[in-house]
């Protein structure tokens, strides 16, 4: 039922574009309106600001080094900053804007069954309600009807981690010094406490001027290899235990108090052998899970819907409804859930020694680069031209766009991390060395991302630069990496592209579009 708290708080640039894409493509403008904060005029102030990923690699017993600091910032333009999503309130806004477009909702109705036969699927819920459909889409995370019916849950995934998190009132902004100069305050983004065996995040929602919601989201995740289940303590026991192992972690959230119920889970990653059949589909969470770190679930969901859509539309024409007709959404979630198993457990190894977070987190930066690179050049490139926008999209894999070199960068990274000792720092010296010969090896890797493997603790708050429009060594790049995320494009298609989004998404924009569209 709705409203109702939900995982997944915090946008990425990738999740936001798709809102943006779906918006376009099946010209339902809301799904756009948490894209950004150009459109909270009318979107709702329960919502925080987020204009950075920011980490914090702590050690044990020591306070902070700010030498240790991540802050990558997000750009401005054209869009404006992301969002901290305040769940209850945006997805309870998309399910009353999906009543307005005609869907029946059934609040408060657990599913019984779902029969899948030939012809139809029957679903069977309690309170006597029945419902026969041509199709069924199974989004209920990891007690999805049709995950247990067919026995199709795997757990052999790379990633291990378990959580507690809650809700919380009078946790203050993290107090960098001036040692840290960064572009924006900590609290100004979703911080993440980074140490060896897990993380912790900060997710607030009154970080703005605007704000009227006073809630923070705190929630600690840990390898439960490492650091089991702490039966004896209750579960907010369990999470101060922990915080008061690091000092400065300690000091910003000890005023803390929760406002909800904690949650503590077990080990929290699943999958699945079959994505789709005929007449059925999973989605999302249904699908499978890995872990919240990097915040990518939102647009692995969203990516999924896009896919269902346009599928669903053709299958209603031609009346296919077989699993082979779906095969591309099977193919991409899979994909998803691969690239983010090894990306997120690789993430946890070099959680252990700062030197291996410092490279590895330039891999994670540039996979998400990329891969915002691509799904913004689809949108700019093929217009309202759905197949030629799907045709592309069922080539990504979460992260690098599909582009096939990341993809031979990030297997030689991966394994240089999967082979160290952590705690070998000889070994994790001779690592780092080659991590940081194969990332300098590349012509196209940014410039800001090379001056992350210098020591530097932030990326540029300025994103545009007059070097991004040189030839061959600027945005656009040259030879196969600039054919496969621009094509045919120029640099004036670009720059026409840009400002007229930059148009488009202004606040002043959105909002005369907003009281035209409901009559004010």
């Amino acid at each position: 039922s709705h409203p109702r708290f939900a995982i997944g708080e915090s946008l990425i640039l990738e999740t936001s574009e798709m809102m943006r894409a779906l918006a376009d493509m099946y010209d339902v403008p809301e799904l756009a309106y948490f894209s950004s904060e150009n459109f909270a005029a009318f979107s709702g102030t329960t919502h925080g600001i987020k204009r950075h990923f920011g980490f914090l690699h702590h050690t044990e017993g020591q306070v902070h080094d700010p030498r240790r600091t991540l802050q990558a910032v997000i750009p401005n333009e054209p869009h404006g900053h992301e969002l901290h999503l305040y769940r209850q309130d945006t997805d309870y806004f998309f399910m009353s804007t999906a009543v307005h477009y005609g869907a029946a909702v059934f609040q408060n109705t657990p599913v019984a069954d779902i029969e899948v036969s030939g012809d139809y699927v029957n679903i069977t819920a309690e309170r006597g309600i029945a419902v026969t459909a041509q199709y069924v889409v199974d989004a209920g995370g990891f007690r999805s009807v049709l995950a247990q019916k067919f026995g199709l849950r795997v757990f052999d995934l790379q990633t291990h981690s378990r959580a507690i998190f809650t809700h919380m009132i009078n946790v203050p902004a993290f107090h960098e010094g001036a040692d840290y100069d960064l572009p924006f305050r900590m609290a100004e983004g979703t911080l993440h406490h980074i140490f060896d065996g897990g993380w912790l995040w900060v997710i607030p929602f009154d970080n703005h001027t605007r704000a009227t919601n006073p809630l923070c989201s705190v929630g600690l995740l840990l390898d439960p290899r490492q650091y089991p289940r702490r039966d004896d303590l209750t579960a907010e026991a369990e999470f101060f235990t922990w915080v008061s192992r690091f000092p400065t972690i300690a000091v910003q959230l000890r005023a803390g108090h929760a406002v909800r119920d904690w949650v503590r889970t077990g080990r929290i990653q699943y999958g699945t052998s079959q994505v789709v059949g005929d007449r059925w589909a999973l989605l999302g969470h249904a699908a499978g899970f890995i872990d919240p770190f990097y915040s990518k679930g939102l647009y692995a969901s969203l990516t999924a819907v896009s896919i269902l859509a346009h599928l669903l539309t053709q299958a209603k024409v031609s009346g296919d409804y077989s699993a082979h007709t779906f095969q591309p959404l099977q193919t991409v979630t899979l994909n998803f859930l691969s690239t983010a198993d090894r990306l997120i457990a690789n993430s946890y190894k070099s959680f252990k020694n700062y030197k291996l977070w410092q490279v590895y987190a330039v891999q994670w930066l540039l996979g998400a680069y990329t891969e915002l690179v691509k799904l913004n050049m689809l949108r700019a490139g093929v217009g309202q031209d759905h197949a030629k926008y799907y045709q592309q999209l069922y080539g990504l894999k979460l992260a690098g766009g599909g582009f096939a070199e990341f993809e031979v960068v990030a297997a030689l990274v991966d394994a240089l991390i999967e082979a160290v000792d952590p705690y070998d720092e000889t070994a994790v010296d001779k690592t780092v060395v080659a991590i940081k010969r194969i990332f300098m090896g590349l012509d196209w890797l940014p410039q800001p991302f090379i001056a992350l493997l210098d020591g530097k603790t932030y990326l540029p708050k300025n994103k545009i630069r007059l070097s991004l429009l040189k030839r061959d060594s600027g945005f656009m790049g040259k030879g196969a990496y600039r054919e496969h995320f621009f094509g045919g494009m120029t640099m004036a298609d670009i720059l026409r592209y840009g400002v007229s989004e930059k148009v488009r998404f202004a606040a002043p924009v959105l909002s005369l579009k907003h009281r035209q569209m409901v009559g004010i």
